[in-house]
């Protein structure tokens, strides 16, 4: 491990994080909103100092090809460190004035988690609502994954970094050389952003409103610059185009770019995406039969509300457009059921993952047959490929590690005196990256009551859930620091 190797690219990250920043500072410049501009100015004005000090001061240290371990040590501290980074403006200006507030908002924002401790949003400044709205947008491809495609011209590899960053059962490459891997997922990202903007302002909305709203959805986060979320513009066309991409960035963006390229037979041959929409169609459907008549009175309405909510649960985004405890018992236990699937690997989504979930599914089955012809051979496939049992045992190793991180939030959520199913959706919607839970954290509410400790707790459990666990508490093990 080298971490002055680690620190010097962490610096760029950071300076990176900056630059995005700067166009914070033009927001506020055009809104005439000097105080926040201040705000802004001074943490970039700190870190590209301090950061170029670094960078010249470890200028000798850089390494061509970082090991996994530097992988697992730059994700984890470079997330923390772009929160760290992300809350000053927030708590700066005023506007978050607690830090422990501000970092879980920030850090809120880069995992896409989309919890927030804001109880009055509408009346923020346009340039702090901007910002953290942007901060959805850079984690949701993952501020990594831009670090690994800007990597190569200074000369350093970037595999490692993705391996950490998204350490699913598979790390798809589009192109044989990550960095320009990383570039087109950065395209095809770019692409749905003045796709989906475009689109909602021919909607009504403002270029701003458009803008932070499409954030929230192409990172699936959820962050809104309206109290009500969503709901507050009460347009189904509006509502259509935002479950369109929620639906869109749920998927594997390599599927999109295979897509673009013409390659329809890998779509139509892809287990985990064609297991998806199935989840989302019956979903839908379920909740949908079960508003008709007894929350709303025709039947577009009914499959409007009800597909805007599963998708934005399913794929972790965490939009609302109608407050669901308020539902039937039926659509809020299917919604319950969602919040343990997520969206699909290689996706900005959040969760378990659909290709997990149709993997142990499949193991399951496989045992049942083994009972019934022990020496039978009954090799797992997925999109047509055998997967193997190093692949099957990873999988279930990181769901019981999923569940037991669940019910160890829960159990330290509950300790501050809260209700069991308020602490176990908190606990569900920060390591599932989903925002809204039930209860205390349900649509209509926000995590701002949680005591400070609560607050760092879930803080944790947000970054966890985003780098998928492993990537964070391999950091805790005696091995990891070994020679």
């Amino acid at each position: 491990m080298h971490p002055k190797t680690v620190l010097r690219i962490i610096s760029y990250l950071l300076l990176i994080i900056c630059v995005f920043m700067l166009t914070a500072v033009v927001v506020a410049l055009c809104y005439r909103e000097f105080a926040e501009m201040r705000a802004f100015l001074l943490p970039v004005g700190v870190t590209v100092l301090a950061g170029g000090l670094f960078l010249f001061a470890t200028r000798s240290s850089i390494r061509s090809q970082p090991s996994f371990k530097d992988g697992f040590l730059f994700v984890s501290a470079g997330w923390g460190m772009a929160a760290l980074l992300g809350a000053m403006p927030f708590y700066l200006s005023g506007t978050i004035p607690s830090f422990c507030d501000a970092y879980f908002e920030t850090i809120s924002g880069f995992t896409t988690t989309g919890a927030s401790i804001l109880t009055e949003i509408q009346s923020l400044p346009r340039s702090i609502l901007y910002w953290r709205s942007l901060t959805h947008w850079l984690g949701g491809m993952g501020i990594v994954v831009l670090t690994v495609a800007i990597l190569p011209l200074l000369g350093i590899g970037g595999l490692q970094f993705v391996k950490a960053e998204a350490p699913g059962p598979t790390v798809d490459k589009i192109t044989p050389r990550i960095a320009e891997t990383a570039k087109y997922l950065w395209y095809i990202y770019l692409g749905m952003t003045v796709i989906e903007t475009g689109l909602l302002m021919f909607g009504g909305m403002n270029f701003l409103d458009a803008l932070t709203h499409t954030f929230g959805t192409v990172a699936t986060g959820g962050f809104s610059t309206m109290n009500t979320s969503v709901a507050y513009y009460n347009s189904a066309y509006i509502d259509w185009v935002i479950t369109f991409f929620m639906v869109a960035a749920g998927m594997n963006f390599v599927l999109h770019f295979r897509l673009l390229t013409g390659n329809y037979q890998s779509l139509f041959s892809n287990t985990e995406l064609k297991a998806y929409l199935a989840i989302f169609v019956v979903a839908t459907l379920l909740v949908a039969h079960d508003l008709y008549l007894q929350v709303y009175q025709s039947v577009a309405d009914a499959f409007r509300y009800a597909a805007f909510q599963v998708a934005s649960i399913l794929t972790t985004t965490g939009f609302a457009t109608a407050d669901y405890e308020k539902w039937p018992n039926l659509a809020q236990g299917v919604l319950f059921l969602m919040m343990f699937i997520g969206g699909c690997s290689g996706s900005t989504g959040g969760g378990i993952k659909v290709i997990r979930i149709v993997a142990l599914f499949k193991q399951a089955l496989n045992e049942m047959k083994y009972l019934l012809h022990p020496k039978g051979v009954f090799p797992l496939r997925l999109s047509g490929q055998v997967m193997g049992k190093n692949v099957i045992y990873a999988i279930s190793g990181f769901f019981f590690l999923y569940i037991t991180i669940l019910m160890i939030v829960t159990f330290l959520v509950s300790l501050a005196e809260i209700d069991f199913v308020s602490s176990l959706t908190a606990a569900l919607a920060t390591v599932g990256n989903i925002g809204p839970g039930f209860g205390m954290v349900g649509p209509t509410k926000n995590y701002s009551h949680f005591p400070d400790a609560v607050k760092w707790i879930l803080s944790f459990a947000m970054l966890a859930g985003r780098l998928e666990l492993y990537t964070v508490l391999v950091l805790f093990t005696p091995t990891f620091w070994r020679r």
